[in-house]
């Protein structure tokens, strides 16, 4: 469904939001202080303006109150960042997303009612270091402390198998399950165990980052025996 969203601050991680937001079909107006940056932007989204969002009158002005969902995207400008999520909670934003750089400036955005706290730093080292033992998988996502969601491109030897053959599911070899499964413009959701994996699908798995381990070195084991 459709959404309109705002994106305040247009540095590499606002841009990288406003763009994809706008790319899978929302309507986004992005905001930033600096005349050049709305002008890179302004052809990839809905709307683009030069404004200061620490300006009460300025965001009124705009109809910030009538967004679904407002993203605060600044880093370094920790007070302006700070007082554009104060202003989007008064302005009556339904959904405030704020960036924030570290846990104090994460715990303040929270008390002064930020929805949700993301610490796109934080994210990325994440990524990477899990990239770093589950070499084969192409994205990965912490959902709980030692447990995340991975995708993984399934490798030729299993092409043909079905799911309980491979040790998939809380019965199986691996304790890790298939979420769903990507099929060119097909998604399969919870797949049963009898779906027979096909030559380039790509598998959304979810278990613990031990248990993922242990599957992808079992998986390349094979690989290298067949």
């Amino acid at each position: 469904m459709k959404k309109q969203i705002v994106v305040i601050g247009l540095g590499r991680f606002g841009i990288s939001v406003a763009t994809t937001l706008s790319s899978i079909g929302h309507d986004v107006l992005a905001i930033d202080k600096e005349e050049v940056s709305v002008q890179n932007i302004a052809p990839q989204v809905t709307h683009a303006i030069q404004a200061d969002a620490t300006n009460e009158s300025v965001l009124k002005e705009l109809g910030i109150g009538n967004f679904e969902i407002a993203i605060v995207a600044m880093g370094t400008a920790i007070e302006s960042n700070v007082l554009s999520t104060i202003l989007l909670k008064k302005l009556g934003v339904r959904y405030v997303i704020a960036r924030a750089n570290d846990e104090l400036h994460g715990s303040i955005l929270e008390k002064i009612g930020a929805d949700i706290v993301i610490y796109p730093e934080r994210e990325m080292g994440t990524r990477v270091a899990h990239g770093v033992t589950l070499i084969d998988v192409s994205d990965y996502m912490t959902v709980a402390p030692g447990y995340g969601v991975a995708k993984l491109a399934v490798p030729p030897h299993i092409v043909g198998e079905r799911l309980s053959g491979i040790g998939f599911g809380s019965e199986g070899e691996w304790k890790v399950a298939v979420l769903l499964i990507q099929r060119g413009k097909e998604v399969i959701v919870t797949p049963g165990q009898r779906e027979v994996i096909k030559a380039d699908d790509v598998l959304v798995l979810a278990g613990s980052d031990e248990n993922l381990e242990k599957l992808l070195a079992g998986l390349q084991k094979n690989t290298t025996e067949q």
